[in-house]
């Protein structure tokens, strides 16, 4: 059975940044149903709940209070119920060798967050069609890792 849309979770402590997101992910072709968080601790609470809808792919800031997102990614890598899930990290600037550590901790898509709206609303969108892709035509998602 496909799917109509993509399920969809972004967790970001910046109310404004939220906003970007939910805009964008209305406006994509691809339907996508979202859900935000402000804090790793939220996020993993609401993940592990009974009942919980598991998403396709997760946004994480890569600073995001409560649990930082390497706790929650550990605890996402942990669990099989995650195993078809993609984590997307994203902050302004890291440097190679931290990027390096996301990919190398289980993370599947880096992405240095864009200055502009429209620079972020192109990002986004690239990640969330190359990810419906992998979603739709059953691709490994072991061996996806994207770094924008």
């Amino acid at each position: 059975m496909i799917k109509e849309y993509l399920n969809v979770i972004a967790a970001d402590d910046d109310e404004g940044n939220i906003i970007f997101f939910k805009n964008i992910f209305k406006g994509l072709k691809i339907g996508v149903k979202s859900q935000c968080f402000s804090n790793g601790e939220d996020l993993m609470k609401y993940l592990n709940s009974y009942g919980a809808i598991v998403p396709e792919i997760v946004f994480i800031k890569y600073d995001i209070p409560g649990k930082n997102f390497m706790e929650c990614l550990e605890e996402i890598k942990a669990d099989p119920k995650f195993s078809n899930m993609a984590i997307a990290v994203y902050t302004e600037e890291l440097s190679e060798a931290e990027i390096e550590e996301i990919f190398v901790s289980g993370a599947n898509i880096f992405m240095r967050k864009p200055e502009t709206y429209d620079g972020l609303k192109k990002a986004l969108t690239e990640i969330i069609t190359i990810n419906w892709q992998y979603h739709t035509s059953g691709l490994n998602k072991d061996n996806f890792i994207m770094k924008v």
